[in-house]
């Protein structure tokens, strides 16, 4: 492999690693007690236009039998209640209780901190290459998986 392409693995991974062990770190430190996975349920939870059961398994590319196993534990905790619509029993939804909202108010303040530090210690909305390149990255692994 080349040098650039090691580099760039290498910077993806390490910089995917350290937001998820920081974020988790820093959601403990504010009492909540929950996996980054359950929180990103939220997420994609709160993200849907419908929030089936369908829906959220394939937003988070996982199979239905494990949001199913994570799902259960969450209604267990109380933070997610799951629901037949009435016009179609078949479809199972879920919905965020007040506690997982609260959790995700946490998560979003992070990540606006987290973006907020990054432009006042990067000077990031000055870079145009770098910025540019960020999203044809994101856009590539919109596209491509």
């Amino acid at each position: 492999m080349s040098r650039s392409k090691l580099l760039i693995n290498e910077l993806l991974v390490e910089v995917f690693n350290h937001i998820l062990s920081i974020e988790e770190e820093t959601l403990r430190n504010r009492g909540i007690k929950l996996s980054m996975n359950e929180v990103h349920i939220f997420e994609a939870i709160r993200n849907a236009k419908e929030p089936t059961m369908t829906n959220i398994a394939r937003v988070l590319r996982i199979t239905m039998g494990t949001l199913t196993v994570n799902i259960d534990r969450l209604v267990s905790k109380k933070y997610v209640v799951r629901y037949q619509e009435e016009s179609d029993r078949r479809k199972v939804l879920v919905k965020l209780t007040p506690a997982a909202i609260n959790i995700l108010k946490e998560h979003d303040k992070f990540h606006n901190e987290m973006i907020d530090a990054l432009f006042i210690d990067m000077d990031l909305d000055k870079d145009e290459v770098l910025l540019k390149s960020l999203e044809n990255i994101s856009e590539y692994f919109k596209n491509k998986y």
